[in-house]
């Protein structure tokens, strides 16, 4: 099999709900679109959550990190590939590349998963479950961001609260991975958004919360344009951290 043959690219559009103040794609919806894009590819495969479920398997995200030169605006069509990058034992990075209509690289993705038992939540080991096939659509295509960083936040200081509602809660009753995203987001004022744009968005997810789960918001300013960010539950666990790098707008963006 060809490195050609083991990346899928899949074909979206930048839909007007989609799209914030600006005219540009929410971060939250191209998220969306990554993770369906990695979800048919692995379905496409025979590794997606669909065949995973009969045998009480499922896919959990660990990592993500997004970096753009720019985000897809109004109408525009743009592109995903998505291809994986290398399998372990217990987890796999699959990473992506987003292009705009003219065919244009304007940014790429890297993501880290973990394939868990539905009824224990261990994570299973990849090189038993389906004979190793998942280890065939290994591919060599570059990605030229950085892998996931560790973020520490050390702010002791909560910035806001969130009571976990109907519309955050996903298939399997958890805190949906996106909703993050959007809930972080919020934390910062819509000037900011006006004068710059996310450069690179990350997220580590460290634990599962649930519907009516109080979460507390933590964030360090490492400087004027780069944030880190922790999620934790009532009782003090983290939930997941980010880290967001902003920079200043131009003309084109």
């Amino acid at each position: 099999m060809t490195d050609k043959n083991k990346i899928a690219r899949y074909k979206a559009i930048a839909e007007p709900f989609h799209v914030d103040f600006t005219g540009r794609l929410t971060m939250g919806v191209l998220g969306n679109h990554i993770l369906n894009s990695a979800g048919f590819h692995a379905n496409d495969r025979g590794f997606g959550i669909a065949n995973l479920n009969h045998a009480n398997y499922t896919w959990v995200l660990s990592r993500l990190a997004v970096e753009l030169d720019e985000m897809p605006h109004q109408y525009e069509e743009f592109t995903i590939d998505t291809w994986v990058e290398n399998v372990y034992r217990l987890f796999t990075d699959r990473n992506f590349s987003i292009s705009n209509s003219e065919g244009k690289k304007i940014g790429y993705a890297r993501s880290v998963w973990a394939m868990i038992n539905l009824e224990t939540r261990k994570p299973a080991d990849l090189f038993v479950l389906h004979g190793d096939s998942i280890s065939e659509y290994v591919c060599d295509e570059p990605c030229p961001i950085e892998k996931p960083s560790r973020i520490k936040v050390t702010n002791q200081e909560c910035i806001g609260k969130y009571v976990a509602k109907y519309s955050d809660i996903d298939v399997n009753g958890h805190f949906n991975s996106i909703r993050y995203i959007e809930h972080i987001l919020d934390l910062f004022p819509i000037e900011i958004y006006k004068e710059k744009r996310i450069r690179r968005f990350e997220m580590a997810y460290v634990a599962e919360s649930y519907y009516g789960d109080e979460l507390s918001f933590y964030r360090d300013e490492v400087n004027s344009d780069e944030y880190q960010i922790e999620i934790r539950k009532e009782n003090g666990e983290v939930v997941c951290r980010s880290k967001l790098i902003f920079e200043t707008k131009n003309k084109f963006n």
